[in-house]
């Protein structure tokens, strides 16, 4: 997770529109090309989560990785699951249409961001809040920490990881995030890089996170860039994924105490979080884990290995004895 990771999260960071605090406020033509797709769920303290709900059957909890929103499952992959589970897709805290967990992580000055046992705490209370029983819950890339953070200190029925950053690794993320992260840079950068983020600078950080595989055609406009390039989005995601390597280095030791069937699903050509540095490592971990590694597949399994991601959420359901 070292020298494409960089690429891939870092030049995303080159533009920023409408500012931010502790809610999603979002610039006027970026909420009308790319509106909320799904429903708010009002938590206790007034925080907002955006959730996309549809299906029915057993309870699948869907995470998405750093820079995304809802729409990266709905692009696709959603047709694969919504026939058989009720599926419940979060934007995670701060990104898409969902707020920061705290005001002490909202600031434009402050380095903090919600570690992973925080988003899965504000997502597990949303989840709550839908009626969410026993869930598989997966977490696609930064999302599969996530997902191991509700395994720890929560009740899912089982995990399936995806392409999951979850083990501590050697090496940096590069000057983009370094410079991001921190109180100065997080605050004026992305208005001064503003004007650099083309069409074809977005691109070519999307093909980077896709290869070996292409962009699925119109991908892109569907997803939303504009949503990843909110003054609040970069900051969030930059300074999220800056704490991401305190944060796992944290949990990996408890690795141990999740218990629950774990499917673990990596793509063995995977350059931006490599199998070798995360899914073997987790699976020797977990005391009840099986990892699949799919050949000649890049870091988007979802995308261009659905039947194998649905493979592995059915194994999940079946040994969680949800099927």
């Amino acid at each position: 997770m070292m020298g494409k990771l960089a690429l891939a999260f870092g030049l995303v960071a080159l533009a920023g529109c409408a500012a931010g605090g502790l809610g999603t406020a979002r610039s006027a033509k970026t909420q009308e090309t790319w509106p909320p797709i799904g429903r708010f769920v009002t938590l206790d303290d007034g925080r907002r989560v955006h959730a996309f709900v549809t299906g029915e059957g057993p309870d699948l909890v869907l995470i998405h990785g750093a820079s995304g929103n809802v729409r990266d499952f709905t692009f696709s992959f959603l047709e694969e699951v919504k026939d058989d589970y009720r599926v419940i897709i979060f934007d995670r805290p701060g990104l898409g249409y969902t707020d920061r967990a705290s005001p002490e992580v909202a600031g434009a000055f402050t380095t903090e961001a919600e570690t992973p046992f925080e988003q899965a705490a504000m997502l597990k209370e949303a989840a709550d809040k839908l009626g969410v029983e026993r869930p598989v819950v997966l977490g696609h890339s930064y999302g599969g920490a996530v997902a191991m953070a509700w395994g720890l200190n929560h009740d899912p029925a089982a995990l399936v990881v995806v392409s999951g950053a979850t083990i501590p690794w050697s090496g940096g993320l590069g000057p983009q995030y370094r410079v991001l992260g921190s109180a100065v840079g997080g605050a004026i950068v992305p208005y001064i890089a503003r004007p650099f983020a083309t069409r074809g600078r977005i691109e070519t950080v999307t093909e980077a996170i896709f290869e070996p595989q292409p962009i699925p055609e119109g991908y892109l406009d569907y997803v939303g860039p504009g949503l990843t390039l909110e003054l609040g989005a970069i900051r969030a995601n930059a300074r999220q994924v800056n704490t991401l390597h305190a944060a796992v280095s944290e949990m990996a030791p408890r690795y141990r105490e999740v218990t629950v069937p774990i499917e673990i699903l990596h793509g063995a050509e995977d350059e931006v979080v490599p199998p070798q540095v995360h899914a073997e490592p987790l699976m020797s971990l977990v005391p009840n884990g099986n990892l699949t590694l799919v050949e000649g597949i890049g870091h988007m399994p979802h995308h261009w290995a659905p039947g194998a991601v649905r493979a592995a959420i059915d194994r999940a359901a079946a040994r969680a004895g949800l099927r």
